[in-house]
């Protein structure tokens, strides 16, 4: 009285496993896959900061996951005004126009200051002091023309697919470019 059956509906245990490991093989290839696709349309973009929306909150130096971040101020020469008081430079009242530490804004001593012609210096920044902090591009916003801006520097940044800063940006001004054209430049015209 053994009812077997029909041999057409029976499935094997060694025909279950075969059919798990390609069901398994499938799913396997259709996540690298997927996969694929998108870190090669991530590949395509690259992080980069809005100078127009930058509101120079401190996040870029304190929740980039890198030890030191990859955000780093950048000078627009073009839009310098290359003032002897300079607002992204000093700290509001120094006690003397000089590049004594407590007069400099910057807790790093990243800007440094060059004599070019009376009245005139020169600003630039130092790239593995600066930390990123927005301070001189804060005081140089508000007193000054400008032409201080925080930006992401490429050849120090993980290109992460969800950025630490951009997900704490206040102002929204974290955005993907296209690598061909991965800095946000300040001009006269802003």
């Amino acid at each position: 009285m053994d009812a077997k059956p029909p041999e057409d509906s029976a499935v094997t245990r060694r025909q279950f496993l075969r059919n798990g490991a390609r069901l398994l093989a499938m799913t396997g290839l259709g996540v690298a896959a997927g996969g694929l696709a998108t870190r090669s349309t991530g590949a395509a973009t690259v992080w980069q900061i809005d100078p127009a929306k930058c509101l120079r909150c401190g996040n870029c130096a304190t929740k980039c996951v890198l030890e030191q971040s990859a955000v780093k101020c950048v000078h627009a020469y073009a839009v310098c005004g290359y003032c002897q008081l300079c607002t992204g430079f000093f700290a509001p009242e120094p006690n003397a126009l000089t590049t004594a530490a407590e007069n400099q804004l910057c807790p790093t001593g990243a800007i440094k200051r060059t004599y070019v012609e009376d009245p005139y210096y020169q600003y630039s920044i130092d790239e593995q002091l600066c930390i990123g902090c927005a301070k001189c591009v804060e005081g140089c916003n508000r007193f000054g023309n400008g032409s201080l801006f925080l930006q992401i520097r490429h050849d120090r940044c993980l290109n992460c697919n969800e950025c630490a800063i951009s997900r704490t940006c206040p102002g929204d001004a974290f955005r993907r470019v296209p690598v061909d054209h991965p800095y946000l430049l300040k001009t006269t015209s802003r």
